[in-house]
C-alpha cells in the first residue's frame, strides 16, 4: 500500500512538493483556490492585461497521480486535516505550506476565486490605473517598488510616488545594491520619499480611481489620483490556532526542526511563509524549503533516516525588476553575495518573471 501525503496550500513550496512526491506516494493537494497564482507576475498582470493570464496555472495539470481538493482547512492534528467542508483527509505525512497573505494586487482579492473572476478584477483595476495622472504607492520594499517600476514601464509620463516610514531602502542589502537602485528609480523618474509616514490614510478607496490629498508626518501635502497599499504581510496559520497540532510563535508562525518537521513531530513538516526562521518571506526561500522537505519525505518512504537540513544564510538574495528591462539584484557566489546586473535581473526574471518556469511546473504546453 502507497503511503499516503497531504500538502496543506499550493503556493511555490506546497505545489512543488506536492508535483515531486506524486510519482511515489498518494499525494492530495488541498487548496482553495482554482489555480496557483505566480505573484511574481501579478504586478506586471495589473499593467499588461493581454499578458495577465501568464500569471494564473491551474491546479488540475499539477499532478499526475494525486488529486487536488478545492477546500480549506480549519484544523490540522497528528493524524491529519479537516477542512472547511467537513471533509476528513487522513495522510501519513503532513506538509503544511499555507504561506501568507498580501494585499492586492501583489496577491489576488480572494483567494478562492476563480481565475476568471481575477482576471476581471486585474482589468477592472487597469482601467482605473489608465486614466489617471498621479499615482501613489504606499510601502518601499520589493513589491512597491517593482509596482512603481511596471507602471513606469507601460506609462512613462505618469507621477509616481513611493512613501515609506523607514529611512533606508532594501536594509540590510549590499550598499552598492542600494545605491544602483536609487540611481534606476531617479532615471525612471520616480519620486521615492523616506521616512515618510502619513498622518491619515486616503479617503479614496485603494486602487480606485479619484482625486485626493494626503498629508505626511513632516507637513508635506501630496496630491494623486490612486493609491496601492504594498505592505502589510499576514502569516496564513489562523487553521492552526486551536493547538490541535503546535503552539504557535508570538509571529504566529510554526516552530520547526532542522529538518522543517513541525516541532515534537518526524511526519510534519511546514514550509515557507510560515515556518519560524529567520528567512525572508520570499518564494525562492519557500521553494529552497520544499526541497530539503521532498527529500526527507524520500528518505522516511525508502524507510531510510531523513538527514536533509535547512541551514538558514544570513546572506540576502533578490531579484527586484522595474519593468521589463530594468533592475537590481543580490545573488550568492563562492565569495559571498554580490550585486547582479540589470541584464541578470532581466534573463533570470524580469523578462517573463518565472511564466516558463512554473509551465513546465504545471505542465503547461
Amino acid at each position: 500500500m502507497n503511503h499516503t501525503v497531504a500538502v496543506i496550500g499550493g503556493g511555490y513550496g506546497g505545489s512543488l512538493v506536492a508535483k515531486e512526491l506524486d510519482s511515489e506516494a498518494d499525494v492530495t493537494l488541498i487548496d482553495p483556490r482554482e489555480a496557483f497564482v505566480n505573484a511574481a507576475a501579478s504586478l506586471r498582470a495589473l499593467t499588461r492585461p493581454d499578458w495577465a493570464h501568464n500569471a494564473f496555472f491551474p491546479f488540475a495539470t499539477l499532478l499526475q497521480r494525486g488529486r487536488v481538493i478545492r477546500d480549506r482547512a480549519v484544523s490540522v492534528d497528528p493524524k491529519g486535516v479537516t477542512l472547511a467542508s467537513g471533509e476528513r483527509v487522513e495522510a501519513d505525512y503532513l506538509v503544511l505550506a499555507t504561506g501568507s497573505g498580501y494585499t492586492y494586487p501583489a496577491k489576488p482579492n480572494h483567494a478562492s476565486t476563480s481565475i476568471a473572476q481575477q482576471l476581471d478584477d486585474l482589468r477592472e483595476t487597469y482601467g482605473e490605473l489608465a486614466g489617471t495622472d498621479r499615482v501613489l504607492i504606499l510601502g518601499a520594499g520589493p513589491v512597491g517598488l517593482e509596482l512603481a517600476g511596471e507602471i513606469k514601464d507601460v506609462w512613462p509620463d505618469k507621477y509616481v510616488v513611493i512613501l515609506d516610514r523607514t529611512d533606508q531602502l532594501l536594509p540590510g542589502f549590499l550598499p552598492e545594491v542600494r545605491d544602483g537602485l536609487r540611481h534606476q528609480l531617479d532615471a525612471l523618474g520616480i519620486d521615492v520619499r523616506l521616512g515618510a509616514g502619513l498622518t491619515a490614510l486616503p479617503t479614496v478607496e485603494a486602487g480606485r480611481a479619484g482625486r485626493f490629498a494626503v498629508t505626511t508626518h513632516k507637513g508635506e501635502q501630496i496630491v494623486a489620483d490612486i493609491w496601492f497599499q504594498a505592505f502589510g504581510v499576514e502569516i496564513n496559520t489562523g487553521y492552526l490556532a486551536d493547538g490541535c497540532l503546535s503552539p504557535l510563535t508570538e509571529r504566529k508562525t510554526v516552530p520547526v526542526t532542522g529538518r522543517l518537521n513541525v516541532q515534537g513531530y518526524d511526519h510534519i513538516y511546514a514550509i515557507g511563509d510560515i515556518a519560524a526562521l529567520p528567512d525572508p518571506k520570499m518564494a525562492s526561500y519557500a521553494m529552497t524549503h520544499a526541497d530539503i522537505v521532498v527529500k526527507n519525505i524520500r528518505a522516511q518512504l525508502a524507510g531510510d533516516r531523513p538527514d536533509a537540513v535547512h541551514a538558514p544564510t544570513p546572506e540576502r538574495r533578490i531579484l527586484l525588476p522595474l519593468g521589463t528591462r530594468a533592475g537590481i539584484g543580490q545573488l550568492p557566489t563562492p565569495d559571498g553575495v554580490a550585486a547582479a546586473t540589470a541584464e541578470t535581473v532581466y534573463q533570470r526574471k524580469g523578462a517573463d518573471l518565472f511564466t516558463a518556469r512554473f509551465a513546465s511546473r504545471f505542465d503547461r504546453a
